[in-house]
């Protein structure tokens, strides 16, 4: 009995697992805790990037109201010159 608690004290095979567990355990509380604190900016975030999105793409399919200019006196730059430039 005493040679196996001798050979039982100096066994240290299933330490290392345990140690990546508390690790691994401690990593996910780590995270879990980030993307608590985060949750609502990074909601917002993304809501506003998606109303952007949104917004480029139903401007873009309607026409636009922004763009390059197509001629007169600053010279076209979409679609070559169409106007009175010099």
């Amino acid at each position: 009995m005493l040679t196996f608690l001798r050979k039982f004290r100096k066994d240290d095979s299933g330490a290392t697992a345990i140690e990546y567990g508390l690790i691994a355990a401690l990593v996910s509380v780590a995270a879990i805790t980030a993307l608590g604190l985060m949750g609502t900016s990074l909601d917002n975030m993304f809501t506003t990037v998606s109303t952007e999105l949104t917004n480029a793409t139903n401007s873009a399919s309607s026409g636009g109201t922004t763009g390059g200019t197509t001629g007169g006196d600053t010279g076209g730059t979409t679609g070559g010159t169409t106007g009175g430039g010099s």
